[in-house]
């Protein structure tokens, strides 16, 4: 009797994809099965009148456990205690972040510039850095939201993905947009997601604490107008007349900064402006060759800088110019006509 005819390989292979398919199609079809009967049991999972009755008998002598009260209004109050204790701009954006990490898994804020959302700060996230530079162009509902239609976005889609996508390539499955807004403009954007979590645990108590923010960024802008307003001078009082002349009054000079001062903001200014010339080496060769280094690096430059004047003011910039200067000796060769129309330069 002669040997059986070997399985030809191709029809062998063939062979098994169907057995696997098959399998897969059976497994998923009892994977189904399995889980719509425990979910049809869950509906009458109940204790009965028995077991019910053993409970409240066994606990009817006992007291009842005290229940911690004003738990979530002493978080609240510690939030809302951070916020009014801002002294700048700047520093009630830090703490309006800080506040938005206790509501949420992650949280960022990105500050609005001519038309574009500029990454400004961020907690939560996988990394230190944001993974793409640069700023975002707002999508359509994006767009709508910053000019006043609707409060916030609470559904997935462009908006969220376009911010998102500055920080992290994990999109969460809960988020919400909010609008920071001074005198009914938006300047800036707070962004929260429930991270690894299914649902947010408070995105309304995240929308209050961005409704004080804006009232206090109004506050606080309309204390530093009231500085700046020049006050009528006192009428002048008769007196009897004098020989005397008054010597010109000079303009009392900048404040020197002490030398562990100086010494830190200038270790800073040079670690920010390095990173803009390892990171974007063409843009600094090119504006080192033709000028407007501003124009070809806008957004680093003014994201850089915001970094320095957060650390040490921004009196200290505009007195002694620290940052400017590294900016122009480093980037720029130390020429000044270089920067271009930087309007802080």
């Amino acid at each position: 009797m002669s040997d059986p005819r070997p399985v030809d390989p191709p029809q062998d292979d063939a062979l098994k994809a169907r057995l696997e398919a098959w399998l897969n199609q059976k497994n998923q079809t009892l994977l189904e099965e399995v889980m719509a009967t425990w979910q049809n049991a869950l509906g009458h999972f109940h204790p009965d009148e028995v077991l019910l009755g053993q409970v409240r008998e066994a606990t009817s002598g006992a007291a009842p456990l005290p229940v911690p009260a004003g738990e979530g209004d002493q978080e609240l109050g510690g939030t809302l205690d951070l916020l009014e204790g801002a002294t700048s701009q700047s520093d009630l954006l830090r703490r309006l972040l800080e506040a938005m990490s206790t509501q949420a898994e992650r949280s960022a804020l990105f500050i609005l510039k001519q038309g574009l959302a500029s990454l400004y700060a961020h907690r939560g996230f996988e990394a230190d850095v944001p993974r793409k530079g640069g700023a975002v162009v707002p999508p359509a509902e994006l767009e709508a939201l910053i000019h006043g239609v609707g409060w916030n976005i609470r559904r997935k889609g462009p908006a969220y993905s376009a911010l998102i996508g500055a920080i992290s390539a994990f999109e969460a499955t809960d988020m919400a947009i909010f609008p920071l807004r001074h005198k009914k403009k938006a300047v800036a954007l707070i962004l929260i997601d429930s991270g690894l979590r299914q649902k947010l645990d408070h995105p309304e108590r995240a929308r209050a604490l961005v409704l004080i923010a804006s009232a206090l960024l109004a506050a606080l802008a309309a204390g530093k107008e009231e500085e700046a307003r020049p006050h009528p001078a006192p009428e002048p009082q008769p007196s009897a007349p004098t020989q005397m002349v008054p010597e010109p009054i000079e303009p009392a000079p900048a404040a020197e900064l002490d030398a562990k001062t100086r010494a830190g903001a200038e270790r800073l200014a040079r670690v920010l402006v390095g990173d803009v010339e390892l990171y974007f080496p063409e843009k600094v060769a090119r504006a080192r060759a033709h000028g407007n280094l501003y124009g070809l690096l806008r957004d680093e430059l003014e994201r850089s800088r915001a970094t320095f004047v957060e650390r040490f003011g921004e009196d200290v910039e505009i007195r002694h110019r620290i940052f400017t200067t590294t900016t122009i000796h480093q980037l720029c060769d130390g020429d000044a006509s270089k920067l271009g129309s930087a309007p802080w330069a």
